[in-house]
This record gives structure tokens, sequence and C-alpha cells, in this order.
């Protein structure tokens, strides 16, 4: 689970400052303003973390990634040469949850949060590594890695070692070896040699450096139109793909494994397909949803919707477009494993005002059920009031509010080309007291200027 983010010269970003992230994280604000580049340096770094390429500090993507960023020229902040990328990120460890069975004792740990650093730096056609280091807090544990340019203005590596390593403790160990090749931009080289146990020690931390990017899911703002038929052979996705596009797979294959949401005030189980298909109900958008084979023994499948308990069942292509760009969201929420991350960017979109208000229950929904972390980007002025409304039914709707302490929402704005981040102060009953005034526009003032306008259309009428 992401903790804190900071990042210093990423696209229109000179320094965002400390962003805390919490249980649900909302970035809003003016169009063009650094809130969706908040995510894509999130994707960019999973895209790394995920790439096969381990030569490369940076995968910037192509148009077949989670984000294409061009070239690290077209990221650095003013596009200045040389001039380097740093940032800091704190999570709380997903390996105790994963590995605390006796054969893996070793990767047990209990409640720590660990940070990571790093600076990368652009000169000219070079890019390289100048420093990492990672820190487990409560534990006095880091590495360091440092390096320094040759003549050749090649990058050579140093590590330092502090703290509890393997069996022992260490004030600081400094490593002989020097190099000039890291792995990623979190990596050790390839090569580097120490103890086993040290090593191991090592290599927990990176694992679970990975770990938090290989648990974190995306769903991009634009989604995929809705098919006919879906062609499923079985395959276990692990998403439901950047633009939804494997959405019904997922649903498939959550029906294939046996995964069930646990309904506790019932004290019943549902299938994610049945919970995706309560949700759709209850947003009031659907009576029925159902995904079946064309015939017995086939491949293809096709998504049926009925309306109304009147209506006829109708292909989802035939239905409002709306239903099909708020499934892909449903799916990616009820289907990913429990204590994943997802990040959404502008969810409600294609939804009508009060189906977009609904999601904040969807979102709350989520959170209680599966412990997700979601960070999203919105445009919804009505997903925000639902929210800041279970807030104050906090304590007294127990079913539905929702403690603000869980969330952490910001506004983005642009200033000299230079993007401003201001954290939304939230009271335990949902008010904000620093909302930008006319951000979603001024109903009062439009409401007594119709009036007016009405007022004065009358007079010289009837003149």
């Amino acid at each position: 689970m992401l903790k804190n983010l900071r990042i210093q010269n990423f696209k229109s970003w000179q320094d965002t400052s400390n962003i805390h992230f919490s249980n649900l994280t909302g970035f809003f604000g003016t169009n063009s303003s650094g809130k969706s580049s908040i995510l894509q340096f999130l994707l960019m770094l999973k895209q790394t973390v995920e790439s096969s390429d381990r030569s490369q500090l940076l995968n910037l993507g192509d148009n077949r990634s989670y984000t294409d960023l061009g070239t690290l020229f077209d990221v650095i902040y003013m596009r200045k040469d040389p001039s380097t990328i740093h940032f800091v990120i704190e999570w709380r460890s997903m390996i105790e949850r994963l590995f605390s069975t006796k054969q893996n004792r070793m990767f047990k740990w209990s409640d720590y949060d660990s940070i990571f650093s790093s600076t990368i730096r652009k000169r000219g056609d070079n890019i390289s590594l100048q420093n990492y280091s990672y820190e487990v807090e409560n534990k006095s544990v880091k590495l360091k890695m440092t390096g320094k340019e040759d003549i050749s203005n090649n990058p050579v590596y140093s590590f330092t070692t502090q703290g509890f390593i393997g069996t022992e403790i260490h004030d600081a160990i400094k490593f002989p070896q020097r190099f000039t090749e890291v792995n990623k931009f979190y990596g050790l080289p390839s090569g580097f040699g120490l103890p086993s146990d040290q090593y191991d020690e090592i290599a927990k931390w990176i694992f679970d450096f990975e770990l938090l990017f290989t648990r974190t899911y995306y769903l991009g703002p634009l989604r995929e139109y809705p098919n006919r038929l879906y062609i499923w052979g079985g395959e276990q996705p692990e998403g439901v793909g950047n633009r939804g596009e494997k959405a019904v797979a997922a649903l498939l294959a959550s029906r294939n494994r046996g995964a069930t949401i646990n309904i506790e005030e019932k004290n019943i189980k549902r299938t994610v397909e049945e919970h995706v298909a309560y949700w759709l109900k209850e947003l009031g958008l659907i009576h029925s949803f159902i995904v079946q084979p064309i015939a017995p023994n086939r491949k293809e499948y096709e998504v049926r919707i009925q309306r109304t308990a009147e209506s006829a069942s109708v292909f989802l292509t035939d239905v409002g477009f709306g239903i099909s760009q708020i499934l892909p969201v449903l799916v990616l929420l009820f289907y990913v494993p429990e204590g994943s991350t997802v990040i959404l960017e502008q969810p409600e979109i294609h939804l009508h005002p009060a189906v977009q208000a609904g999601l904040a229950d969807v979102f709350i929904d989520a959170i209680k059920r599966r412990r997700l972390q979601i960070v999203l980007e919105s445009h919804s002025e009505h997903l925000l009031q639902r929210l800041q409304r279970r807030m104050a039914e906090f304590g007294v709707e127990d079913e539905k509010g929702f403690d603000s302490d869980q969330a952490a929402l910001y506004f983005t704005d642009i200033e000299a080309g230079r993007s401003k981040l201001t954290p939304l102060a939230l009271d335990d009953y949902g008010n904000i007291s620093n909302w930008p005034v006319g951000f979603f526009g001024d109903p009062f003032a439009d409401a007594a200027a119709m009036m007016d306008a009405q007022m004065r259309r009358k007079i010289s009428q009837s003149s």
C-alpha cells in the first residue's frame, strides 16, 4: 500500500512536495494542471518493474504500455539538460501477508514501512542512475548506492549498507565492488558479490518494492466499445486491461476459479459476477446481467442485459453506452487480489450524475470489503459530494459511512507553467474548508443571472 510520494523535476512538477496516500486518494483540478502526471509517474515505475529489459533504467512506454511518455527529454521539468529526476516513495510492506508460511519464514516482516529514493540524471544522450537507497523503518536498515562518473562520463557505482544485514549488526560496510551497470533504477548489478544471508536480505527489499507495483492495477479514461461476442479461451488476466478490454475475460476467469466476495452483513458469499450485477442494479442501470456462451462447448460468449423486469434481454451493445463504460471499473475492483492498489482515471466518464455519485459507494464497498487502496483522478462534483456525505454519516450509518481519515484529497492547479498541489482540508464531517471557489461552476450565480435576464426580457417585451 502506497503511503507517501514526492517527485521532483517531472513534467510540469518542479516539486510535488510530499503526497500522502490513504485508502482512497483523489486528485481533482483544472485541465492540464498535472494531476494525470502523478498517476503517469506511478505507471512509469510499474511498467519499468514489469519490463523484461533489465538494462533499461526507466521504461517510458509505447502505445502498448500503461503510459507512453516519449523520451526522458519529454518528461524532464522545463526540458532542462542536464537535469535530474528525483523521487521518494514510502509504502507498507506486503511481504508478511504474502509470505508467512514456515517455508518462507525469512520473508516474515511485521508492520514495517519501507522507503525508496532515487535520482536519475540526463545529460545529452546519457541517462544514468545517480543514486538510490532502501530504508526499512524501525529496523535502522539501509542500503545506499551512489554513482560517480569516470573520465569517460560512465557511471561507476559503490554500495554501503548499515544496520541489520543477515544475522549481524553493522554500523556501516562499504563494499569494494565497482560496477558500471545496474539492473533498472532499483536493482543490484549483475554479479554483485555478497554472502548469501546478506544477499537474501537485500533481495527481499527489492522483491518487496516490485510487489508494490505488480499488485498495482490500472484502468484508463478511454475504454473499449462493447462487443456482441467475446472470445475466452480460459486465460486468467491480471486485470481488465488499460481500456477495459479484458473485463469479460476477467469475469469468466473469476467464475472458473471460484472467486467469491464475502457479504458479512448477510452471511453469504457472492461470485464476482453476482457482485458486479448487484452494483449495476443498485446504481439503477440494469435489472439483470449475465455472461453466457452462445452454445455449449463454445469459447464465444455474449453479455446479456435486462434493463427492467419487463424488458427483453438484449446484448450489451444494445443498451446505453454508460453500462459498458462502468463495467470494467466494477470488474477491476472486485477481481484483483485483496489488498491491491487500483489506479483509475476519470472512472465517471460517460455516466449520468446519479451514477457518478453512486461510484463513491462502490469505492467505499471495495475498500471495506476487500481492503483495496484506490487512487483516482476525477472531475466529478457528484462523486465528491457523495463521498463527503458518507463521511458525515460515519458513526451513524455504519454500513455506508466512511471515515474521513481514510481519504486524502488534493486539488491541482498550474501557475506560470508550474503545477501546484493543494491538500484539501477535510474535517470529520466531510466539509472541505479550502475548496477553490468556482471550480465546479457557480449554480447560484447562474440561477440569479437567469432570473435577472428573464425579468429584463419580459420588461423589454411588454414595452
